[in-house]
């Protein structure tokens, strides 16, 4: 009887597993998101605030599919900040992501030399954006953007979650 069983899981387990694996693709495949430090002259940092989630975060988002990290960021920044990039960006991290969204990795960014004509009008998505000293961050932001702040402005090592 153990002969038959075994026979009869192996022909079936490699189905069990294909349609377990796209049914776990379907309800929450893995994602890749992006954040940056943008710091001007003066070492002050660019944060957003979204109209969907309160708080205030350094700018980001998902990575589209068939595009790079780096090609997200750069994207993100357009949109929520209206900058654009004038040097290279410097990869700081990719950091587990468990608490702060739905992403499972965030790959941050440290962003000095860029270009910004205007600050954006408020919009559907962020409600309010502008360069804060790192000793007067504005009251709600995240302890994650704290975090990844403190690792880029004080040296600290780097940490590898979200809290």
């Amino acid at each position: 009887m153990g002969e038959r069983l075994n026979r009869i899981r192996l022909r079936f387990e490699p189905l069990l597993r294909r349609f377990f694996h796209a049914y776990f693709l379907l309800v929450r495949g893995m994602t890749l998101g992006v954040r940056a430090v943008v710091l001007d002259a003066d070492n002050r940092v660019f944060l957003v605030k979204h109209s969907y989630v309160a708080g205030w975060y350094l700018p980001g988002g998902g990575v589209d599919f068939g595009e790079t990290m780096e090609q997200a960021m750069r994207r993100e920044l357009k949109e929520e900040g209206d900058i654009d990039l004038t040097g290279e960006a410097v990869l700081h991290g990719i950091f587990l992501n468990s608490h702060v969204s739905r992403r499972d990795h965030v790959a941050v960014y440290v962003v000095r030399h860029f270009r910004q004509d205007r600050l954006p009008q408020p919009n559907r998505e962020i409600i309010a954006c502008g360069f804060f000293a790192a000793a007067a961050l504005p009251e709600g932001t995240t302890t994650g953007t704290r975090l990844r702040l403190a690792e880029v402005l004080d040296g600290q090592p780097l940490m590898t979650t979200w809290r």
